[in-house]
């Protein structure tokens, strides 16, 4: 046989083995949906059955963080192509009114917050977390999917040892997902402020976990202290390492216009000392982080790629990006660098989740403009992205 001839073959066979560019959208919590609104903060998880779970605040009567809130979901059973019909699936029972920010009235709103959903491999459940007017904390689960869900538990004793550093008025989970490590152990990042009651600055982040699937849950370390250069971390993002470690990236509001990073071995003690990261961009917006399994190493991350600068195009210390040019990251070193960045929205664009199925097609569920759709895009599709500025 002719080897360079089969070379040439075996080299036409791969090229035509490897799959196209894909990039799809679907509406997912479109504004006025319901009756609602407006949704916002996305969350999403592939489920061990890969069912797509999604989820968001439903924002009743307009789009404040205080207000009448519940949380809806939506499930797809063909990886995000199409959805279920959405539906509330929190807070049941008795009603916890109260709003801070009115002096009159606000005790008949109940404001339910910061979604976070964590599969758990080991049983097949669904872990739920959720707060309430930003002061307790409830767990609930699934054993089918997400189609039902048990009576929500209040956990908010999990979060009284941050006391012993950060006297907290208000609490909040993710928000995003959380995780499952390889020990079992569920891992979901939290913030905590303590100043005035209702206000969410200044704050701090930690994580808080469980070691018996959900049953119950303890407070870890704090991760990113507000302390030094390190301004008022809050909203965290999640995931594992080649290695096995747990690496969060917080949001904050610092004069380095950075993201946050920091590493632990087992996701809740010994976090490393918080690290600016030049390449991950802070508009002071939430973004979202995850593993892909196509070799050791290799994560996603999903932000707006922006920052507050001046008239002169000059970083603003601690400034403002606009919520626009939602990106796509790409690292194959476990963070390190992040040489790829690719545009996915260059409109209007803000909070985002990401997921992967186990095809390895990735899930990005974000804010555009004033709904929530879902973005179902390959490796493939990032191949082409220019070097990351």
């Amino acid at each position: 046989m002719n080897l360079p001839r089969f070379a040439l073959l075996l080299s036409v066979c791969a090229g035509l083995l490897q799959a196209a560019p894909l990039l799809e959208t679907s509406d997912v919590f479109p504004q006025k949906m319901a009756g609602i609104a407006r949704y916002r903060i996305p969350g999403i998880v592939v489920t061990a059955k890969g069912t797509l779970l999604a989820y968001a605040e439903a924002r009743k009567n307009n789009s404040s963080d205080w207000g009448e809130i519940e949380i809806h979901l939506r499930r797809s059973l063909d990886g995000g192509k199409t959805w279920e019909a959405g539906k509330k699936i929190a807070h049941v029972g008795d009603r916890l009114e109260g709003n801070p920010r009115k002096q009159s009235g606000g005790e008949q709103e109940q404001t339910v917050n910061n979604p976070v959903a964590i599969v758990d491999r080991t049983t097949g459940a669904i872990e739920f977390l959720y707060c309430i007017n930003y002061a307790r904390c409830f767990s609930m689960r699934s054993t089918d999917d997400g189609v039902t869900w048990t009576t929500p538990v209040d956990i908010t004793a999990t979060f009284e040892p941050f006391r012993a550093k950060y006297d907290w008025k208000v609490i909040a989970t993710g928000p995003g997902h959380g995780l499952q490590l390889k020990s079992g152990r569920l891992v979901v990042p939290i913030w905590l402020a303590y100043g005035k009651i209702g206000d969410h600055k200044p704050s701090a982040a930690a994580t808080i976990y469980s070691d018996d699937h959900g049953k119950t849950w303890k407070a870890g370390d704090i991760a990113f202290p507000n302390a030094g250069e390190f301004g008022d971390p809050n909203e965290t993002m999640i995931t594992t390492l080649a290695d096995g470690r747990v690496m969060l990236v917080a949001r904050n509001v610092s004069k380095a216009n950075r993201k946050l990073v920091s590493t632990s071995a087992d996701g809740a003690t010994g976090w490393s000392t918080p690290k600016f990261h030049d390449q991950l961009w802070e508009p002071i917006c939430m973004a979202s982080i995850v593993a892909h399994p196509t070799q050791p190493g290799t994560q996603l991350y999903s932000a707006p790629h922006t920052l507050g600068r001046d008239a002169a195009g000059n970083e603003v210390p601690a400034g403002r990006g606009k919520r626009e040019n939602l990106s796509i990251k790409l690292s194959r070193d476990d963070g390190k660098t992040w040489p790829v960045n690719k545009t996915l929205d260059p409109g209007p664009s803000a909070y985002s989740d990401l997921a992967v199925l186990p095809d390895g097609t990735v899930l990005c569920l974000y804010e555009k403009n004033s709904d929530i759709v879902a973005a179902r895009f390959n490796l493939e599709w990032l191949a082409g992205a220019p070097a990351a500025r």
